[in-house]
């Protein structure tokens, strides 16, 4: 046995069943719900707060928020199914396009659904005559909200673990794929221990996130300079995502014998990009320019 081990709780990843339908609920499709219903809600009490917005004005009205929930739900969906199927198996896609609709059997990307939520927010804000960078700091204020439960979700199911381990806090996945450690430290008497990168994430991009954005706005007045919270957004996911992914267990469709880690992009054996920080980088040059943007910009009263 490995020791000081985790063994994975016994957890249902079926949250309740709809009695009479027999219909279950599963705890990541409750995330979602929850993310976007806690979303909501607070844009709407952001709206009905001028003094947190240039000019002493928020973006819109706090009735238009439900009609924005919609467009974002929609983004969220297809984007995320769309940047799954584009990102990590077009192949297998190409060759199977009924497979596309099945949702249920899994195969969302965050950054499919992150642009999929950006094409919906700048619909949205072009038909609604809203300004598109305050629209887009509200929507980054909530994203954690949504990050972090998605995240305690992946670990409920579980899926999406970490690389083997001997760290006194390795989890011990149940699952042939999660016991398979292809010859990697972390495999003792043919039990593997797994670093919970899920928690990590859900710690990194949710709540440490979250709380600096929320800092910034009370102590910081950042809403009062558009654009500032969608770039410490986009540079915070983008830099805790790749850190992260040092620790998590690579796409099973890049891994091979010879790539344990699943690099997509190799620089030696044992170091190279995973798909996740390929994806993550830009988000943070992006961020980047939209900090300098902000900061540079003079400050609204």
């Amino acid at each position: 046995m490995l020791p000081l081990a985790i063994p994975f709780p016994d957890f249902d990843p079926v949250a309740i069943t709809i009695p009479g339908l027999g219909l279950p609920i599963r705890w990541y499709a409750l995330a979602y719900i929850a993310g976007l219903i806690a979303g909501w809600q607070i844009i709407v009490a952001l709206m009905k707060r001028d003094t947190l917005w240039p000019q002493n004005r928020a973006p819109m009205k706090p009735g238009k928020v439900e009609d924005l929930l919609t467009a974002v739900i929609i983004g969220v969906v297809l984007g995320g199914r769309l940047g799954f199927i584009l990102f990590y198996e077009p192949a297998w896609y190409l060759a199977h396009p009924l497979d596309i609709v099945k949702v249920w059997q899994g195969g969302m990307s965050f950054h499919g659904g992150f642009l999929g939520t950006l094409l919906a927010g700048w619909w949205f804000a072009r038909r609604h005559d809203v300004p598109k960078l305050q629209l887009a700091d509200a929507m980054a204020l909530v994203a954690p909200i949504g990050l972090f439960l998605g995240r305690i979700a992946n670990f409920i199911k579980p899926e999406l673990w970490g690389r083997p381990t001997d760290v006194p806090w390795g989890v011990i996945f149940p699952g042939e794929l999660a016991q398979t450690c292809l010859g990697i430290a972390g495999q003792v008497d043919g039990t593997c221990a797994r670093h919970p990168s899920q928690l990590y994430e859900a710690g990194l991009e949710g709540l440490l996130l979250g709380l600096i954005l929320w800092g910034m706005v009370w102590f910081g007045r950042s809403l009062k300079r558009p654009g500032l919270s969608l770039g410490v957004f986009l540079m915070g996911y983008g830099a805790a995502r790749a850190f992260v992914e040092l620790f998590r267990q690579g796409d099973p469709q890049f891994v091979t014998l010879g790539n344990p880690y699943g690099h997509v992009i190799r620089f030696t054996d044992g170091w190279g990009l995973t798909m996740g920080q390929v994806l993550s980088l830009p988000m943070i040059a992006v961020g980047l320019y939209f900090v300098i943007r902000a900061l540079r910009a003079p400050k609204a009263s």
